[in-house]
């Protein structure tokens, strides 16, 4: 099978990020795959291993309008001949190809006031060609698949839920290790995490009510910045992960975060309650109060030696081998028809 994969999406950090390079990388250890790899980006040029990619200086909008709007040019045209052609949530070219799409989330028609306009438009935009076009959507859990089928006119058997993985280098770390990092990046010793983003849907407005005679650590705000080889070290120097998200398509620092023995503290809605099972404590996201209570919860040494344990369990059931190998039996059975 010779597979076109857009990883254009490396280029913004973020979860989709860490899906899209961990998805290519799991990808490639496949023998039965050859996989070509789609990237543009005019500021940030391909840095990477992966083998195959076909990179170009140019900006994602341009791409938009040429594989949105004009759509007179197939994809082909930049990776060659193509069995199956796997789409970032961006862009959706013609293509000869059978067509894969994954949807991390519907949060620009869900929630259109969390997102820029321009974005809205792109998003209803690309549906219509996804409702029209595609062999298979890929839905990173039960809950995108749910708001998938309410929002749009994809039809149930046209839909896979893939869950995401965790990276084998989200683990505890040592005493050592920990204090070296902390005084690295000047961290008090003990501290609530929380990850940071643009909007109001990471709820940071509440997280710092509740979070009041606590240390809380902030990434992109308290922590400016932190690469992301450094993460697991953040999470497993954290006391507990502060996340009362609004809403997630899958919700990755919950599941990085048990991964790495860190007690999480985090809300009953979209996503979360697969991801995290019974091993966090869950708290209401509206609620400050009820944030508060669950993060005093966590912080007491009897919940924290269960948090951890029933965390590191939980995260045991997601790896992005796991991930690219169900991915691969999409491509399977679309090209089987």
């Amino acid at each position: 099978m010779r597979i076109g994969f857009d990883i254009s999406q490396i280029a913004h950090p973020g979860g989709v990020a860490t899906y899209t390079k961990s998805l290519a990388e799991n990808l490639s250890k496949i023998k039965e795959l050859e996989m070509v790899y789609f990237y543009s980006s005019l500021r940030r040029p391909f840095k990477g291993k992966l083998k195959g990619v076909k990179a170009f200086r140019l900006p994602p909008t341009l791409f938009e309008v040429l594989f949105n709007r004009v759509r007179n040019v197939p994809i082909e045209k930049f990776l060659g001949p193509l069995d199956i052609f796997h789409s970032s949530d961006w862009v959706q070219p013609p293509s000869k190809a059978k067509k894969v799409t994954t949807y991390h989330d519907v949060i620009p028609l869900k929630f259109p006031q969390w997102s820029h306009p321009k974005i809205v438009d792109v998003h209803k935009r690309r549906l219509k060609l996804v409702e029209k076009e595609i062999d298979m959507v890929i839905a990173v859990s039960e809950s995108t698949k749910n708001d998938l089928l309410k929002l749009s006119n994809i039809p149930e058997e046209k839909i896979t839920v893939i869950y995401e993985g965790v990276g084998n280098n989200f683990k505890p770390r040592s005493k050592e290790r920990i204090e070296e990092f902390k005084k690295k990046y000047k961290l008090p010793d003990e501290f609530i995490l929380a990850i940071g983003g643009v909007g109001e849907r990471k709820n940071l407005k509440r997280i710092k009510q509740a979070s009041k005679g606590f240390d809380l650590v902030i990434t992109g705000e308290t922590l400016s910045f932190i690469p992301d080889e450094d993460m697991p070290l953040l999470y497993s120097a954290a006391s507990i992960l502060l996340y009362p998200t609004l809403y997630e398509g899958f919700g990755l620092p919950v599941l990085e975060s048990m991964a790495c023995g860190t007690p999480v503290v985090t809300s009953y809605n979209s996503s979360i309650p697969e991801i995290a099972g019974k091993a966090v404590l869950f708290a209401k996201e509206d609620d400050v109060e009820d944030i508060k209570k669950r993060i005093e919860q966590a912080m007491d040494n009897g919940w924290r030696k269960d948090l951890i344990k029933e965390g590191l369990k939980q995260a045991a059931k997601f790896s992005w081998e796991k991930t690219a190998k169900e991915t691969a039996e999409v491509y399977r059975k679309v090209l089987k028809g």
